[in-house]
């Protein structure tokens, strides 16, 4: 099982010096960063995320650490504030002196923390950013120290609309999304660039809405196939509440925004029927490496973990993996190491690492019936 890291395995040779920072350890513990959205308006995932990187130290400390050091974890709560998230990644990389930062969990985030962590050198590899801009610089070139282990939001947009036309049989769509959030822009423009068919109509809100009556007013009436809903949970639940309370019944697609609990309480259950949304992982899988994960994490939280706990469980054997696989907790040999590893096997699946530091993997679509996972579509665009 990969997440049971053997400590202690031949490091590799790698000569670098830390740039900026100290070297992140000492005799006895290697710091690391945590900075998560662990309060405010996307806390659910910041919370799950934060926790599962916890967890995954725990253990990590408890079969005798990283490189016989034990892991100082230094948290951080963004608030889901992306200012205080640029404040948190300058604390961390400067103060804290940290070589590698777990983190933040959202798109906006990892933009506001990715400057300062670039002046310092220091590696940050976040869960769940999926803006396809996130590990590029504004020439196009690659973000030196910049990774993630979710797939980005083109990817889900395309997988999307084929499985839209694929598996549901779609040819006509109407798009709600939210005008103000770079993660829906994103899986928008995949999405139109991919799906054939024809686009009926296209609404917008924006983040601090609530009350969608006049969008779906609007829609009701149309000819369409289903509803294309890039957005978090926050607003996708309401939106559902109310379109199914209104009567609209066809399928409704989403991406990874969607898993997580809150969606379904916002939703009510019962109207949480013809819902999908594309995940990094099911928790129905028979993989022991899955069940485990799954119920460790349930004994240390007393809940059952989403899909972003799940990725940030990965995230956090990753960076332990490259820390060993490097000999030495720098921010140069933990970059040098994670470009280098291959086959990561964790439970939302296996990958390595592309030319631009995002994870080469499939995806799954999640069809929800009730509430609950009905099935799951694997798709690689």
């Amino acid at each position: 099982m990969k997440k049971r890291l053997v400590m202690g395995i031949a490091a590799l040779s790698l000569a670098a010096t830390a740039c900026g920072t100290g070297n992140g350890s000492n005799e006895d513990e290697i710091k690391i960063g945590s900075m998560f959205e662990k309060t405010g308006e996307v806390s659910a995932y910041g919370t799950a995320e934060a926790n599962a990187v916890n967890l995954a130290f725990k253990e990590i400390n408890e079969s005798g650490g990283i490189l016989d050091k034990k892991i100082d974890l230094i948290e951080y709560d963004t608030k889901s504030d992306n200012t205080e998230a640029a404040s948190i990644a300058t604390k961390l990389a400067t103060q804290d002196e940290v070589p590698v930062i777990v983190g933040p969990a959202t798109t906006g985030a990892v933009k506001a923390s990715t400057p300062a962590v670039t002046r310092a050198g220091v590696t940050l590899v976040t869960p769940s950013g999926t803006d396809d801009s996130l590990t590029l610089d504004e020439s196009g070139k690659v973000q030196p120290n910049i990774f993630r282990t979710s797939f980005q939001d083109s990817f889900q947009g395309i997988a999307l609309a084929e499985f839209a036309a694929n598996e549901l049989g779609a040819e006509k769509a109407v798009i709600i999304g939210d005008s103000s959030s770079d993660y829906a822009l994103g899986l928008t423009d995949a999405f139109e660039g991919t799906f054939e068919g024809e686009i009926i109509a296209e609404e917008n809100f924006t983040a601090d809405d609530t009350d969608f009556s006049a969008i779906l007013t609007r829609i009701k009436d149309l000819d369409f196939d289903f509803i294309f809903l890039p957005g978090y949970y926050n607003q996708a639940g309401l939106i559902i509440k109310q379109a199914r309370e209104m009567g609209i019944t066809q399928p409704i697609l989403g991406a990874d925004g969607f898993g997580n609990q809150a969606l379904l309480e916002l939703a009510g259950v019962d109207n949480v029927d013809d819902v999908y949304y594309s995940a990094h992982y099911s928790p129905n899988s028979e993989d022991a490496q899955v069940q485990e994960f799954i119920a460790a994490y349930k004994a240390e939280y007393d809940v059952e973990p989403d899909m972003f706990a799940a990725l940030a469980y990965d995230t956090a054997y990753l960076v332990a993996q490259a820390i060993e696989e490097a000999g030495e907790a720098t921010p140069e040999a933990i970059t040098a190491a994670l470009e280098e590893i291959t086959e990561f096997d964790g439970v939302t699946g296996t990958f390595s690492f592309d030319e631009n530091h995002n994870p080469v993997k499939s995806t799954l679509v999640i069809e929800l019936q009730d509430g609950v996972e009905a099935g799951n579509t694997e798709v690689t665009p």
